[in-house]
């Protein structure tokens, strides 16, 4: 099967993220190598006032990643990406 590189953003909740800067990403990075996924970059991108309140949340830690994975396996990263309660938001492009 071929692989893609693939751009994540992840919107995390911000009073989460500030508690502890790195089990957020590490959780992310983790569903990407379950789904035997390769992560290329993972980086801070900002923190910013949502448009909108996002279960009850009025700002977000935006985080962004590059990854190589199967093309098969982004339905199942992003339902476990939908699973967890840290991530207000995420969306993944080929």
């Amino acid at each position: 099967m071929a692989e893609n590189v693939y751009e994540g953003l992840f919107i995390f909740d911000s009073n989460k993220f500030a508690r502890d800067h790195d089990a957020l990403p590490k959780a992310v990075e983790e569903i990407i190598t379950s789904e035997g996924g390769e992560v290329l970059v993972s980086r801070l991108w900002e923190e910013r006032r949502l448009a909108y309140a996002i279960n009850n949340q009025r700002k977000g830690t935006y985080w962004l990643m590059y990854f190589r994975s199967d093309s098969q396996k982004i339905t199942d990263l992003n339902r476990k990406c939908a699973l967890n309660e840290s991530l207000l938001r995420h969306l993944v492009l080929k």
